[in-house]
């Protein structure tokens, strides 16, 4: 490994860390303290955005739990380099709201089309009108329900431009680009599955109000289930893992979703692709930031280690492809996954060198003597090629995705879709 490797790796582990993010807590909290301030979150919301449709609902709770001050923000949608494909992403996120309100018992349906430009103007000049009359946390989810199911929307004059620039404004000086997200002492969190952590940190403030301690709003879930057993009749078929192995989710995914499988008595299959930078979608540094910062926080929920990171992105990417065709061929694929992301996500493991992919094919119990002649191979170019093609086919185009008997999802928070898909399934096979 190299000493850069090795350095950047090191400091990637520290930024990541739980030190380092208690420390900046505690800093957060001296300044706020000695400043007398309250505790303030800021709430970006972006009208059209579905994800925001179901905060919106869960706001005057968070409110009412917690000793805050919740400022709130009318944005607009995200730029083009954080929204790439923006008409699958739109589709997509309706889609996956849909699943995520019924799960966490709210209400969206979606109408398999984003609202009438005129309709979205509407609804952002009465939220507007509710930002200054200070009632948007009692509003915003009548407003919301009604743009996004059809009814009618009250007749108002003026122009939401100046509060959307402004909460543009605040968004971006706080370093983020996406609606339905809050900001708390330097900390993002993005729509309902992220707002346990916020809820957890409020807590241990001792910001929550008397008595009102517990269970956050919305718990994510666990997959597979407690319960989960293949005594259902057998379904067969097999989950398609949709996978990169730069993408710090998919580790996060990768030993989760093969427990899944296994759990069910089902199969797994391994669909590769190029990591988004490599096929021309931008990835810029407050995205990337984000991702890595949030990832971080997914794997230490998850029990998944990381941080010690040797980006793989280029060279590395493509040498790791160009044995997992081999792996897969010698019954050792998942293992060989897993032993590529462990090392370049939790040991920083510089797998553009050769002793890196040594360590990685040894520790998936495969051979190195065979590997090496294989190293740097292009026949896998091809089977990446055509898995992309099927991902967009799926309308989606980041990873890691999961598809299972016509159904899909996208996200390592998202394997209880396809758990629920494997019960349903299976259930069905049984008759009950």
């Amino acid at each position: 490994m190299s000493l850069r490797t090795a350095l950047v790796s090191r400091v990637a582990e520290k930024v990541t860390g739980t030190v380092r993010q208690q420390r900046r807590r505690k800093r957060a909290e001296s300044r706020r303290s000695q400043a007398g301030l309250p505790h303030v979150v800021d709430y970006f919301h972006q009208a059209d955005d579905p994800y925001a449709a179901l905060l919106a609902q869960v706001l005057p709770a968070f409110a009412a739990r917690y000793d805050v001050q919740l400022r709130c923000h009318l944005v607009s949608a995200p730029p083009e380099w954080a929204a790439p494909a923006r008409e699958h992403l739109l589709n997509w996120s309706r889609a996956d709201a849909a699943y995520l309100a019924t799960r966490a018992g709210l209400n969206f349906t979606d109408a398999g089309t984003q609202p009438a430009a005129e309709r979205v103007a509407q609804a952002e000049c009465l939220l507007a009108n509710s930002l200054r009359a200070g009632t948007f946390v009692a509003d915003v989810a009548a407003i919301s329900a009604a743009l996004w199911s059809g009814a009618a929307l009250p007749e108002v004059s003026g122009d939401p431009a100046i509060a959307k620039a402004e909460g543009d404004a605040r968004r971006a000086e706080l370093g983020h680009y996406l609606g339905a997200t809050l900001h708390y002492g330097g900390e993002w969190y993005w729509g309902l599955d992220r707002l346990h952590y916020l809820e957890e940190r409020l807590s241990d403030l001792g910001a929550d109000q008397a008595g009102t301690r517990g269970k956050p709003i919305y718990t994510q879930p666990s997959s597979p289930e407690p319960d989960a057993s293949p005594n259902l009749a057998p379904s067969g078929g097999a989950i398609d893992f949709f996978l990169s192995f730069r993408s710090p989710y998919t580790w996060i995914a990768a030993t989760r979703v093969r427990a899944l499988a296994d759990a069910y008595g089902i199969g797994l299959r391994l669909r590769f692709v190029l990591p988004m930078v490599m096929r021309g979608l931008p990835v810029p540094p407050a995205k990337r930031t984000y991702i890595t910062l949030d990832a971080a926080r997914e794997a230490r929920r998850n029990g998944v280690p990381f941080g010690r990171i040797a980006d793989p992105v280029g060279r590395p990417v493509e040498r790791g492809y160009s044995l997992l065709p081999w792996a897969i061929d010698q019954g050792r694929g998942h293992e060989y996954c897993v032993a590529f992301m462990r090392a370049v996500w939790s040991e920083g493991v510089d797998a553009g060198s050769d002793a890196g992919m040594r360590h990685i094919v040894e520790a998936a119990g495969l051979e190195w003597a065979i590997a090496r002649p294989l190293l740097g191979n292009d026949a896998w170019r091809a089977e990446a090629e055509a898995n992309r093609r099927e991902l967009l086919g799926l309308g989606l185009w980041g990873v890691p995705c999961f598809a299972y008997n016509g159904v899909t999802a996208w996200g390592q928070d998202r394997l209880w879709v396809i758990e629920s898909a494997i019960r349903s399934t299976q259930s069905k096979s049984s008759g009950r």
